[in-house]
């Protein structure tokens, strides 16, 4: 028996890996947070398969279900959307399933800055432009961001920014992001992309941002 944390991708059913394709069709359980992935990428399970909606269960009733799994000799597809890599929460449910003996692995996915890329049709590293990407996160509504993690700090290095969970504050990003890298920088607001209610709104600059996040009906917290 193993839990397999798989990266779910950013919502459509065929961005995924074969190898998590494979791993979620063979688990007779699938853990997953209802609110970040679809339904579309469920639809990969086995018929008859136990799903369990993660998203208001705590990390203790999380790793009561994933042990109950473990008793009976059950592999686990558990999904995290995006990548497992970057803010997946994986972290914390490694170290509690390495106390259990329980096994467990991680395969990758479609990363939602990936996507939101190939959606705005853009490469993130223009030779001669920026050659350097920076992962991070708008910290309001999560834990605090490590000293030195700032918004401001990081946009003192000119590099190519992605912001995740930002969408709520969109006013206070643009004005930082300008700050440093000019009223007429190109900027894009994405959420949900790969999904029904999805979409991507590409600002002109990072001024006219807070504006098209204001205006596109579509975007939703991301």
């Amino acid at each position: 028996m193993t839990v397999h944390f798989i990266g779910a991708g950013p919502g459509a059913a065929d961005l995924i890996t074969l190898r998590a394709q494979r791993l979620i069709a063979s688990s007779p359980v699938c853990v997953y947070a209802g609110a970040l992935v679809s339904s579309e990428v469920l639809s990969h399970c086995p018929a008859g398969a136990r799903l369990i909606d993660s998203q208001d269960l705590s990390l203790d009733q999380i790793l009561a279900e994933l042990e109950d799994a473990h008793r009976r000799g059950q592999d686990v597809a558990r999904l995290h959307s995006g990548d497992v890599s970057i803010y997946s929460a994986v972290a914390e449910q490694a170290r509690r399933l390495d106390q259990l003996g329980i096994p467990w692995d991680m395969t990758p996915g479609v990363p939602a800055f990936a996507a939101a890329a190939a959606v705005l049709q853009r490469e993130l590293t223009v030779p001669e432009v920026a050659q350097t990407v920076i992962l991070t996160r708008h910290g309001a509504r999560a834990s605090a961001l490590p000293e030195g993690e700032q918004l401001a700090s990081l946009a003192g290095h000119g590099a190519t920014l992605v912001i995740h969970l930002g969408a709520q504050a969109i006013d206070q990003i643009a004005a930082t992001l300008a700050e440093h890298y000019g009223s007429d920088c190109p900027a894009a607001v994405a959420a949900r992309f790969f999904l029904n209610s999805s979409g991507s709104a590409p600002g002109r600059s990072a001024t006219a941002l807070a504006e098209s996040a204001r205006t596109w009906p579509m975007v939703v917290p991301a």
